[in-house]
Formats: C-alpha cells, sequence, structure tokens
C-alpha cells in the first residue's frame, strides 16, 4: 500500500471540495476553523496529559483523529490560497536545517552528522 503524497493529498481535498458550491472559505474563515481544530487538539492533550481528566459523558475522541481534522483544514487553507505544501514544507526544512543547525543539543556528538 503506498501511502500518499502531500501533493496527492492536496489533490483529494480539492476534488473533495470541488464538489460542492460554496468550495473553500476564505481565508479569515479558515483561519477561524484551524483555531477551531487546535483547541479541540489543545483539550485532547489535556485529557490525556494535563490535570483535565474527561466527564463520564464526553466522547471518546483520539488525538490522530483531532491531528487529521487539523491537517485536512491546513491543507483546505493551503489550497484555497493556491500554496504547493511540499514546497513550503521543503523550504521550511532547509531553513531549520540550516539557521537552527547548531540550536539544539544533538544527539550525534562528536560525530559529523548532516540534515540536508
Amino acid at each position: 500500500m503506498n501511502e500518499p503524497t502531500m501533493k496527492a493529498m492536496q489533490a483529494e481535498v480539492d476534488a473533495y471540495i470541488g464538489q460542492f458550491k460554496e468550495g473553500y472559505f476564505s481565508p479569515l474563515a479558515m483561519l477561524a476553523r484551524m483555531s477551531e481544530e487546535v483547541g479541540e487538539l489543545a483539550r485532547e492533550v489535556n485529557h490525556y496529559y494535563g490535570e483535565k481528566p474527561k466527564k463520564s459523558d464526553e466522547k471518546e475522541r483520539e488525538m490522530e483523529e483531532e491531528l487529521g481534522d487539523l491537517l485536512f483544514v491546513l491543507i483546505c487553507f493551503a489550497n484555497s490560497l493556491d500554496i504547493d505544501m511540499t514546497e513550503s514544507f521543503t523550504s521550511v526544512m532547509h531553513k531549520f536545517n540550516h539557521r537552527d543547525r547548531n540550536r539544539w543539543t544533538s544527539i550525534y556528538e562528536g560525530e559529523e552528522h548532516n540534515n540536508g
């Protein structure tokens, strides 16, 4: 089974959204929706790792589901702005591998290790 590339995920989301007259939300609405999804993820993290247990009548939701919801909205946001997430990811990893190369303590202390 081949795992989808980011390009394929963006195309799949675009095909899904493209079947509806409303299309993508505006950038501001998309950002609000993304903030909502981050809040839902934060709530789950707090239930699992924080001091706030779930109420007995609360539905069990997994962090994987919340991360999936967030990824979907992020892809919608990128698509609505015609942003190629593969290019964005490549660019940000280049930045972290160069700008922040010596920012953290390497687990490869004493060895030459190149991340990009």
